[in-house]
C-alpha cells in the first residue's frame, strides 16, 4: 500500500486544509502497517501554473514544509518532497499528454473556475494541470489518494489516462497502478467564515474568511467574531442547521476540533445565540491550534534542517520514481538518456 497526495505551497495553511487533509494524512501515516507507505509533497510545480513570485514561491515551499511538519507529518515515517526536486513528475506528464484526450480535459471543472471569463489567457499550464496531477501518483505507484469531493474527478481522470496508457502500450502487463480514492472518514469540508457556501481557501482575498495556522489568538477571536452568522440561536437538533450555511460551518469546525458528532455540540449548545457561541469556539480554536503555531514558528526559522528534510524526502522519490518512469519511456518506444 502506498499513498501519495500533495498540497499547493501558495498562501498560508489554514483551517480547512487542517481539519480537510493534513489532519488525516498524519493520522493515515500513524496508522499503516510497517510495509505500507505514505508520499506527501509540496505542489510547487503546479503552482507556476498560475501567476506567481518566484522568490515568494520559493520561501513559501519552505514554510509550508515547516506548516506540515508542526501539523504531524513525521519525515522519519513519511516521505516529504517539493515535485521540483523530482523531474521525473513533470517528464511523466510530457508522456501521459500523449493519453490525454482534450475532450477529458475540457470537463475538468477546476480549469474552468480557475481561468474564470478569461480563459484564452490562462495558461496552458492551468488546462494541463491534471495530468500533471495524474503523473504524481501513477509515477510512485499510488495505491491510494485522499480526496476531497473536489477533487475526485481529477482521479477518476489519473485512472482513465492510466487504463488507457495500459491497453495502448502496456503489451499485456500493467505499466501504472490504478489509485484508488480514500476519502477520510474524519475529513471535514470546511467553508469560508465570510460565506458558507464557499470552501475555506487561501485564493480568497479576504483574510478574514480564513483561520491561517499563523493567526496569533487575537486574530483568531478576531475573525470568529465577525465570521458571517444569522440571527437565529443555534438549533437543537442536526435538521434545524439546514438552509443556515454559516451557522453549519461554525457548528462542523467545533465538532471537528472537539472530536464530537454535530448533534452532540448542538446538545450542549443548542438554544446559544452566537454571542455566547463564538466566544467558545474561538477558545477551542486556540487551545487546539496553540502547539501547531508553536512548533510552526520554531520550524520556519531553521531554514537548513527544512532543506535537509526537502532533499531526503525527493532522494528517496526519485528513486522510487525511476522504474515507472523507464517503463513509460519502453513501452512508447522511446530511448531514454541518462
Amino acid at each position: 500500500m502506498r499513498v501519495v497526495s500533495g498540497i499547493q505551497p501558495t498562501g498560508s495553511l489554514h483551517l480547512g486544509n487542517y481539519l480537510g487533509a493534513i489532519r488525516n494524512w498524519a493520522a493515515m501515516q500513524d496508522s499503516l502497517e510497517d510495509d505500507a507507505e505514505c508520499m506527501f509533497f509540496l505542489a510547487d510545480l503546479h503552482a507556476i501554473s498560475m501567476p506567481h513570485n518566484p522568490a515568494e514561491l520559493h520561501a513559501a515551499t519552505l514554510e509550508m514544509t515547516a506548516a506540515l511538519v508542526a501539523c504531524g507529518i513525521d519525515p522519519a515515517r513519511s516521505i516529504l518532497f517539493n515535485q521540483a526536486q523530482v523531474p521525473a513528475h513533470a517528464e511523466l506528464q510530457w508522456l501521459l499528454n500523449g493519453t490525454a484526450r482534450m475532450g477529458w480535459l475540457n470537463r475538468m471543472t477546476q480549469f474552468k473556475d480557475k481561468s474564470g471569463k478569461n480563459r484564452e489567457g490562462a495558461s496552458v499550464a492551468l488546462f494541463t494541470y491534471p495530468v500533471l496531477q495524474a503523473a504524481d501518483v501513477l509515477l510512485h505507484q499510488a495505491t491510494h489518494v485522499p480526496v476531497g469531493e473536489d477533487q475526485k474527478q481529477h482521479l477518476e481522470l489519473a485512472r482513465d489516462i492510466a487504463i488507457k496508457f495500459n491497453n495502448d502500450f502496456g503489451e499485456g502487463e500493467e505499466i501504472f497502478t490504478l489509485p484508488e480514492p480514500i476519502i477520510p472518514p474524519g475529513a471535514a469540508r470546511i467553508m469560508s467564515l465570510r460565506d458558507g457556501s464557499k470552501k475555506m481557501s487561501k485564493s480568497d482575498p479576504s483574510d478574514m474568511s480564513r483561520i491561517n495556522l499563523s493567526d496569533d489568538v487575537d486574530t483568531i477571536a478576531r475573525k470568529v467574531k465577525k465570521a458571517k452568522t444569522d440571527p437565529e440561536p443555534l438549533p437543537s437538533e442536526e435538521a434545524g442547521l439546514e438552509e443556515r450555511p454559516e451557522a453549519r460551518n461554525l457548528v462542523t469546525i467545533y465538532a471537528t476540533l472537539s472530536g464530537k458528532s454535530v448533534a452532540e455540540v448542538l446538545a450542549d449548545h443548542g438554544g446559544e445565540g452566537f454571542g455566547q457561541f463564538k466566544p467558545a469556539l474561538a477558545e477551542l480554536m486556540v487551545e487546539s491550534l496553540a502547539p501547531i503555531v508553536t512548533r510552526f514558528v520554531e520550524l520556519k526559522q531553521d531554514r537548513e534542517a527544512l532543506d535537509a528534510i526537502l532533499a531526503r524526502g525527493a532522494a528517496r522519490a526519485r528513486e522510487i520514481g525511476v522504474p515507472t518512469l523507464d517503463a513509460a519511456y519502453k513501452a512508447l518506444g522511446l530511448v531514454r538518456g541518462r
